[in-house]
Formats: structure tokens, C-alpha cells, sequence
């Protein structure tokens, strides 16, 4: 075993981290987008010229969707509570995180997106400070908040902002492990209706893939979820005043009622993803041996899954999924939010709903089936990039199905604008690369 680690060179992502960060200094900034062809164009993009946008925005407030960069705008939000497998670290941890996410927003969708670390003494403040954003952003990328907290934000935010608001860890994880799962099927050839899945970890992420396997069509009796304490079931009366979000998930899943812990809730199972603490050793070799022929497994905790590729494999599994670039089928958010916002931004769209992530989910398991799918390969990779134009076309189109378009746009016109924004954000790069405008470390000093 210890030879398979030092192969996929677990430790490495790590060292680099630490050299390169303090290199660079941020990896995002500002750059601009029109012609400064001499001085005389600031009294055209500044004073006395912009003046005359300002009046227009003034008389309706829609035209600043038009006539300024907000359309195409994100802002990353976080309080830095809950930061991908490292707890509550605050705001200023949380940064580095947020930064990462608007690169990839950026290279990925060619999406401007911003990180916003703020510092909060309550949900309400919490939410008041989101809303208060708005007229800067067409979109709100929630991320990293501790839950319940997550639960009660997302909702108020969904019914109070008058721009998409989504939290990347609810519906952009549960957006990518549905549409690794419909692959995954596929190679099993196991149906959605009749699979038996258990969600090992009730946090948010797990919550929101319980709802949108149910929206898939996965029966809520042949779901189980597993918290801390145990399996959720109708004797947890704890949970409806402390967790609502989990006590109805007790009353919508888990049709015999079992109790117990992980082993009683993967034994017998088609299909575990789990998203808990991160490993390994957090799943057992031999729990994964009990569950059924061709099991799937998704452990998909960060920085380290909670249990080893080659041990799910060799207990049994046949489709074995982790949120690792350096492993087989990553199953990583970085395939949902970059194209569905492309979508949602492209169409001025109000909402983000849970019809719109199953859209993006069907694309990316339409693109994977296309090119071909099979055992380590059940979901496409970040370097397909024409996946997240298909998801952006699929959103676009759901959204406008819904009423939700304010910009409504032909499929033509989308799936153009998303390959001309996401080229131009990657032959930027390449050309700032190429120019020596981001400069490269020298090996020999780093």
C-alpha cells in the first residue's frame, strides 16, 4: 500500500501550496477590459462622460445590468466557519480558499468573481450584509459557512436578494456527486429507482444530494443518512428543534427506520457517498465488503477521502469516486458552479433552483456518455472545458423554462457567448503566461 501512496505523490499538492502562495501573493486582480487608447478616454470611462450612464442607471436600475460589469459579476462570500475540512479558521484562513474559487470561476466559465470574507456576529447580520451587496453582483456564490447556520442563510438570502444566490457546498456538491452517480449507474447498470443508497455525513452537502437524489428519482425509503450521532430515523425528536433541515430528512428518508451507526447504514447499500470527517480510516474496508454487488463508493471528504481508493476497490466496490484531482473520477464542485453561473449570468436569470442544478447534473452525464464512460472515468474532468459551455446551455434553458430569464437568449446565442467568454479567459492567461505578465518561479530558488 504504502507504494501506491508514494505513486500518487499524496503530499505534494501541500508542498507546493506553501512555496508558491507567498510567490505569487494572491491569485486573483483587477484587470481592464476596454481601450485606454490615451488620456483623453478617461473623460469617457470617468468624469464628465460617465455621468451620463450614472443618470440612466439612476432612472432604472436594470440598465446597470447592460451598461456596467455587474451582469457578469460574482461575489464569493464566506465568514470563514466551516473551511473545507479545516473548521472554523475565520475569515482571514478563509481567503486564500475564496481566491482559489473565483480563479476557477474565472478560468473556468469566464466568470469575474470576487472573494468577500466577512466578519459577522449573527445570522442576521450575517444575511443583511449579503443583501447589501447586490447592486455591485448578478450573483451570490455562498461558501464555507457552519451548519445550521448554512441552512437558515440560504434560505433567507433565496427569498430576500433580488440575484441568484446558491451555497456552493449545498447545491454545487450535490450537482456534481448526481451527475457522477447517473455515470456511475451506467457502468453498473443499476436504475435510480430501485438503488439503496447511504449518505455517510449530514452536513450540508449531504442534506442537499438526499433532496436532489429524490428529485432524480432515488426513493426516499431507500435512502439512509448518517450524522455523528447515527443513522437518521423517526426517533431522532431531537432534531426538530435543533436541526429542522435534518428532522425532515428523518420523516422523508429511511423507510425501515434503522438505527445504528456507519456500519449498519452501509451494509446492504448500492451506492455510499460519503462526505464526513476526512480520512482515511473513517470507512472501514469491511463495512464497504457488506454492501452489495458492483457497489459505488464516493468518499469524497477534503483534503482526504475517508477511505482509500485501492482499499474501497480491492473490499469490492467497482466504481470508486474521491473529490481528488490525483485520483480516478474527482467528483469536485469546480465541474458545477464555473458553468452553471456562466448559464445563470448569460440570461440575467433571478433564481438558481434545484431544476436548474439537475439540468447542469444531465449535462455533464450527457457529455461523459458521449466521449465514453467507464469504471475510472464516470464524470468528465475540469480539462474538458466544452462541458461547462453544455452546462451553461442546459441552465440557460431551464431557467428560462421556469420564467426566471430576464435576459431571455436563443441556445445559439448562449452556447456562443459561453465559448467566447471561457476562450478569452483562458487565452489571457496563456498570453499573460507567454509575456512574462505572470511570471514563472525559477525551480532552483523556490
Amino acid at each position: 500500500m504504502a507504494g501506491k501512496k508514494e505513486n500518487y505523490e499524496l503530499e505534494k499538492p501541500l508542498r507546493e501550496a506553501r512555496k508558491l502562495h507567498p510567490f505569487y501573493r494572491g491569485k486573483i486582480e483587477v484587470a481592464l477590459k476596454c481601450p485606454v487608447r490615451s488620456y483623453d478616454d478617461f473623460a469617457i470611462w470617468y468624469t464628465p462622460g460617465v455621468a451620463e450612464v450614472c443618470r440612466a442607471i439612476a432612472a432604472d436600475p436594470e440598465e446597470s445590468f447592460s451598461q456596467t460589469g455587474r451582469w457578469n459579476t460574482v461575489a464569493v462570500v464566506t465568514d470563514g466557519s466551516r473551511v473545507l475540512g479545516l473548521g472554523d479558521i475565520g475569515p482571514e484562513a478563509a481567503l486564500p480558499v475564496m481566491e482559489g474559487k473565483a480563479l476557477l470561476f474565472r478560468y473556468l466559465g469566464g466568470v469575474d468573481a470576487w472573494p468577500l470574507c466577512l466578519r459577522s456576529n449573527s445570522t442576521d447580520e450575517f444575511v443583511s450584509m449579503v443583501k447589501a451587496l447586490q447592486p455591485g453582483f448578478g450573483g451570490i456564490n455562498l461558501e464555507d459557512i457552519s451548519q445550521p447556520a448554512c441552512f437558515l442563510v440560504l434560505e433567507r438570502l433565496q427569498k430576500e436578494c433580488e440575484i441568484p444566490v446558491w451555497h456552493d457546498d449545498q447545491q454545487g456538491t450535490a450537482l456534481v456527486t448526481v451527475a457522477g452517480l447517473f455515470g456511475a449507474l451506467e457502468v453498473v447498470n443499476k436504475s435510480l429507482d430501485t438503488i439503496r443508497v447511504a449518505l455517510v455525513g449530514a452536513g450540508a452537502s449531504n442534506v442537499r444530494i438526499a433532496h436532489l437524489l429524490m428529485q432524480a428519482g432515488v426513493l426516499g425509503e431507500n435512502i439512509v443518512l448518517c450524522d455523528s450521532t447515527g443513522i437518521l430515523n423517526r426517533r431522532r425528536n431531537e432534531l426538530a428543534e435543533t436541526n429542522p433541515w435534518k428532522w425532515e430528512l428523518c420523516e422523508l428518508t429511511n423507510g425501515e427506520n434503522i438505527t445504528g451507526g456507519k456500519e449498519e447504514a452501509i451494509a446492504g447499500r448500492d451506492v455510499l457517498i460519503a462526505l464526513s470527517t476526512p480520512g482515511p480510516g473513517v470507512i472501514l474496508p469491511r463495512w464497504v465488503a457488506t454492501m452489495n454487488t458492483d457497489a459505488i463508493v464516493f468518499a469524497c471528504a477534503n483534503p482526504t477521502p475517508e477511505i482509500w481508493p485501492w482499499e474501497a476497490k480491492e473490499a469490492g466496490a467497482r466504481v470508486v469516486a474521491t473529490g481528488r484531482s490525483d485520483f480516478p473520477n474527482q467528483v469536485n464542485n469546480s465541474l458545477g458552479f464555473p458553468g452553471l453561473f456562466r448559464g445563470v449570468l448569460t440570461i440575467q436569470s433571478k433564481a438558481i433552483t434545484d431544476s436548474m442544478c439537475l439540468a447542469a447534473a444531465g449535462s455533464l452525464y450527457d457529455f461523459a456518455r458521449r466521449r465514453g464512460i467507464e469504471e475510472d472515468s464516470v464524470i468528465p474532468s475540469m480539462e474538458e472545458w466544452g462541458v461547462y459551455v453544455e452546462e451553461a446551455v442546459a441552465v440557460a434553458e431551464a431557467a428560462t423554462r421556469e420564467g426566471l430569464a430576464r435576459q431571455p437568449l436563443p441556445s445559439a446565442c448562449i452556447r456562443e457567448e459561453a465559448e467566447k467568454m471561457i476562450h478569452r479567459a483562458q487565452e489571457m492567461t496563456r498570453l499573460m503566461v507567454d509575456n512574462g505578465h505572470i511570471a514563472l518561479p525559477d525551480p532552483e530558488t523556490m
